[in-house]
Parts: structure tokens; C-alpha cells; sequence
């Protein structure tokens, strides 16, 4: 029998949740701004969250460093092999940048909607398929795990793994291939996750943005059916065509992935009157809800693979 998806929910809860963003909130990462002591510290913490779920580093190492400006920025990766059917393998990105504004004016901005709650969905979504894993199921596309760093700097740091893969850099820890743009079957950005301060629709706090070329929308609908979910889901960006071609396709690390011509697919829950300000910290989100997103873009995630 195939395990359920539903045994790696058990292993997700509000309280290690609301911990974890807590942690990367904490003064001592001090807003992660790229190049800073701060974004170090958040790097080696999830790299250390890649290892425990079990992912393989990529080219001996977890971690990409590029040049922004002066500074040293850090791509993590960490990749999930799938069933190794012989055939020509394809791959799934699964993002969040970890990078925030770190301090202005000798202020701390925390940035735990953007993006401590990504980061925290991304390792938590890794956690579920390694729960999958260890009860037997195989999924048929790898899947890589890619926490960049200086979105905040125009997303140089998707632009320094895009790089990496146009000029043949990225191979496949498995088998050793190199990985190019026509294997990569999908990029999924997971930004601004937590709050519930930007309804869909008035009375309902659980919703979840789906932005994407429209391919995804039935899987997603699927994957909602889910017992215990169910969320009010939106298909654009609060019903403006202009607003939801700028957010997947002309900023963000989403937007080079999608200039690239990659299929992207970008999970959000809206900015809000928090975002990017000294508000936006760690008691901000509700993480009941944080928890039923993460649920269901695993689900999603289940039924793409």
C-alpha cells in the first residue's frame, strides 16, 4: 500500500513553526541583510535544516557563494533524489529567499512574513518528503532546495544560481549529469507566507495565491479537497491582471526564473501594511494557518511530482 501524505503532517506543528521563525527573527541574525554576520548565521542554520532532512549537497557543498557589490551573498542547496526510472530525469525547484533589510537607523526589521516564513515552509515541506521517504513512497522528479539569498539586492541571488545552470555548473549529485534548463520542470517560489492580514475575501483568514501560467490550478484544487484544508484560494493577485503579471514575472526571484521561460509558480499570502517594516516580526503571523499553507502546497507538491 502507498503511504499516505497525510503520515508527513504529523510531523508539522504550529508550536516548532512558530519557533522557527522566531529564531531566524531573533536580534542575533540582526534583519539578515546580504553580507552581514546575520545572514551567515541564518545560512549555516539552514544548511543544518537541509542535512537533518536528509538532502544531499550539490557539488560536494551546501552552499553557492556569489558577488553583490562588496559583499559575499550565499545560495543553500540541498537536493532530494527521485525514483531513478533510467529515463531522462527532470527536476523541481522548491525557493525562498532568506534575506531581509537588516538594520536601518539602528533598527532592527526583523522580515518574519518576508521571508523568515518562506525559509520556514520550505525546510518544513523537505522535512515532509523526507517523512515520505523513510515510510517507502518514491516520487518521480528530484526536487531541489534553494534558499537565496539577496532578493533584496534585484534577486542577484537567483540570478547567480540561473547562472550556474545556463553554464553547465549544476550537476546531479546522483548520477553526476550536468542539469540543464530543459530538465528544470518547474520553479516554485514560496514568499510572504504567514500572515492573514491581506484576506482574499472578508471573514475568511484561510487563503492561499497561486501565481502561475494557469497549468497548476487543477492540481491545486485537487490537493485542497485535502481533509482539514479547504482554504479560500486565489488565482491571481487580488484580481488585478496587471498586479499578477509584475509579481510572477517582472520582479521578485520569481521573474528570472520567468524571463528564463522556466514554469514558475509562486505560493503567497499578499503583501500587507507589515511587510517590509519594523511590524513585520515573528508574533505578526498566524501560524494555524501558516501550518494548513504548508499542508497544502505539499499536497500540491505531491500531485506535481
Amino acid at each position: 500500500m502507498i503511504p499516505s501524505g497525510k503520515n508527513a503532517e504529523r510531523i508539522i506543528s504550529v508550536d516548532k513553526l512558530q519557533g522557527k521563525v522566531e529564531f531566524l527573527c531573533d536580534t542575533l541574525f540582526r534583519g539578515r541583510a546580504t553580507g552581514s554576520t546575520g545572514a551567515n548565521e541564518a545560512a549555516f542554520w539552514i544548511a543544518r535544516q537541509f542535512r537533518e532532512a536528509g538532502l544531499m549537497k550539490m557539488s560536494g557543498k551546501w552552499s553557492m557563494s556569489f558577488g553583490v557589490g562588496d559583499k559575499v551573498g550565499h545560495n543553500i542547496i540541498g537536493f532530494m533524489p527521485g525514483k531513478r526510472s533510467g529515463l531522462k530525469e527532470s527536476y523541481v525547484l522548491v525557493t525562498a529567499h532568506y534575506d531581509s533589510h537588516g538594520m536601518i537607523d539602528d533598527t532592527v526589521y526583523p522580515g518574519a512574513d518576508s521571508n523568515a516564513s518562506g525559509v520556514v515552509a520550505m525546510v518544513s515541506v523537505a522535512d515532509m518528503f523526507a517523512r515520505m521517504k523513510e515510510l517507502g513512497r518514491s516520487y518521480g522528479k528530484n526536487m531541489i532546495f534553494v534558499a537565496f539569498d539577496a532578493r533584496e539586492r534585484n534577486s542577484q541571488g537567483a540570478e547567480a544560481f540561473w547562472r550556474e545552470v545556463m553554464e553547465g555548473k549544476l550537476k546531479d549529485p546522483v548520477s553526476g549529469e550536468t542539469i540543464t534548463p530543459s530538465k528544470i520542470s518547474c520553479a516554485v517560489v514560496l514568499d510572504i507566507l504567514g500572515s492573514t492580514l491581506s484576506p482574499l475575501r472578508r471573514g475568511r483568514k484561510d487563503y492561499l495565491i497561486m501565481l502561475s501560467n494557469g497549468r497548476h490550478r487543477y492540481e491545486l484544487t485537487r490537493a485542497n479537497d485535502t481533509d482539514g484544508l479547504h482554504m479560500d484560494l486565489g488565482f491571481d493577485y487580488y484580481g488585478s491582471d496587471g498586479f499578477t503579471e509584475m509579481f510572477l514575472s517582472k520582479i521578485g526571484d520569481q521573474g528570472v526564473f520567468s524571463r528564463a521561460g522556466v514554469d514558475c509558480v509562486v505560493f503567497t499570502s499578499g503583501i500587507t501594511m507589515k511587510t517590509n517594516k519594523v511590524e513585520d516580526n515573528a508574533l505578526s503571523l498566524n501560524y494555524n494557518i501558516f501550518k494548513k499553507r504548508i499542508f497544502l502546497i505539499f499536497h500540491w507538491l505531491e500531485k506535481t511530482l
